[in-house]
């Protein structure tokens, strides 16, 4: 049993929440969301625990799921890598190439995967117009 955590359960967030719970094998450990209107929602439609403390939800965690604003993509796969922890992150990995390369060294030498979101680079709607 993959143990996922999700950060960020907004818009595109709600999205990933709701396509962790269609996978088999998988179980939504919590998630971390500052905006409290948007967390008690998620609390009461999917009862998934929100997490304030960073440390007790990424032990919990095989792997997690950065769906926040670009800001705040660094610190996040940062702080998962060196738990140990795999991560899946959405576009663009961070703000700028130097974090970029921070992050894939970190998760080169914690021996972890970490996963950019580039999802509409396979729709089939997307490739017909670029001619594929």
């Amino acid at each position: 049993m993959l143990k996922i955590g999700i950060v960020g359960v907004g818009h595109l967030g709600k999205f990933h929440l709701n396509n962790w719970l269609e996978i088999p094998d998988v179980e939504v450990v919590g998630f971390m969301d500052p905006d409290d209107k948007n967390a008690q929602e998620v609390i009461e439609k999917y009862q998934i625990q929100r997490f304030s403390d960073s440390l007790a939800f990424l032990n919990l965690c095989d792997a997690i799921d950065v769906v926040t604003p670009t800001n705040y993509h660094f610190e996040w796969c940062v702080k998962a890598i060196k738990m140990g922890k795999h991560v899946f992150v959405e576009k663009p990995l961070a703000d700028s190439m130097e974090q970029a390369h921070k992050i894939v060294k970190l998760a080169k030498e914690a021996n972890v995967k970490v996963q950019v979101g580039h999802v509409e680079r396979f729709n089939p709607a997307f490739l017909a117009l670029k001619g594929r």
